[in-house]
């Protein structure tokens, strides 16, 4: 009767600590460094924004938020980690469309749903670019399309990595415009571009943020744009809708979640300082520098996001403009 009697007091006082010590751990958060995961490789658009916003966020919080990449499976490796890792919120993940987009691709039962994350907070999108090797004929999206009407098959279009947003943007251009190309999927942005900069591959979409240097260098040529309007970094820049290119507009975004059941004041605490964040000067210089249109906001505004996305693609399957597998 005793042990009874003690194990209940221990149940009892277990209960009632529970959310005591949740409220100290977010109190004191973060005491420790924190894990942020890429889920593609360094070089990359969501690389460079992670770096920008980890610098920041480890002056403002106190502690070290390390960016950890972990490319491949067009982002799912990395979100996976995530969304089986300790609600403690020292385990983030640095999300773009990817682990939306690769839960509804895959074929097989995805190890992950959306229901797996918390999200925190919409850091902001930036459109996609088509880049070319400079030895590539076409120079507008006009002569785009008609080169590659002309040569079904020939030419080799990167992207980085099956469920990319770089994936999804060539499976919308192939459904506006009705072209064949090769799709070459690699393990993230950086080595697609290596070898598109080589020629080992003609085209792929990317962003300015990823490929700037390799433009201002010219290695890389850029032929348009995919956004409804013209870019605010790349003005002199046609959008590919400008030529009548429609329904193919295609952008990543940026964000930071964590695991699903992550305490509600560290999911505060994280919002309200990367939202200061996004504020300051010189963060918002360099963002806009690389064309990223920022958004900030409250962690069920970026849910809601998220969701909607994710219902996007679904459609794009059902209507067979991107194929599951």
């Amino acid at each position: 009767m005793k042990l009874l009697n003690q194990a209940l007091t221990f149940a009892f006082i277990s209960l009632f600590a529970i959310p005591v010590f949740g409220q100290n751990a977010a109190k004191d958060y973060p005491a420790k460094s924190v894990r942020w995961i890429v889920t593609f490789t360094p070089g990359a658009s969501n690389d460079i924004v992670a770096r920008l916003m980890a610098g920041k966020l480890s002056e403002m919080l106190g502690q070290q938020f390390i960016v950890d990449n972990r490319g491949g499976a067009g982002g799912l490796i990395g979100a996976e980690i995530v969304s089986i890792a300790q609600p403690d919120g020292y385990t983030l993940l640095f999300t773009n469309p990817a682990p939306n987009i690769n839960a509804p691709l895959m074929a097989m039962k995805a190890p992950y749903s959306l229901d797996d994350f918390a999200p925190i907070v919409y850091f902001g999108y930036t459109p996609l670019i088509v880049a070319a090797h400079p030895s590539f004929p076409a120079k507008t999206p006009k002569e785009l399309i008609a080169t590659l009407k002309a040569n079904p098959g020939k030419y080799a279009w990167g992207s980085s990595g099956n469920g990319s947003s770089l994936h999804i943007g060539l499976a919308l251009f192939q459904g506006a415009t009705g072209v064949n190309v090769i799709h070459i999927p690699y393990k993230g942005t950086a080595p697609a571009l290596l070898d598109l900069v080589s020629g080992q591959i003609q085209l792929m979409y990317t962003t300015k943020v990823s490929s700037d240097g390799q433009v201002k260098a010219g290695r890389v040529k850029i032929l348009a744009v995919a956004s409804a309007k013209r870019s605010q970094g790349l003005p002199e820049v046609p959008t590919l809708a400008e030529f009548g290119i429609k329904d193919a507009e295609a952008v990543t975004w940026f964000g930071m979640a964590a695991p699903a059941k992550t305490p509600r004041a560290i999911i505060d605490k994280l919002n309200t300082a990367s939202n200061k964040v996004l504020a300051m000067p010189d963060v918002k210089k360099r963002l806009e520098e690389n064309d990223v249109d920022i958004q900030g906001g409250t962690p069920e505004e970026f849910g809601r996001f998220m969701k909607k996305e994710a219902e996007r693609v679904k459609q794009l399957i059902k209507a067979g403009v991107i194929k599951k597998g």
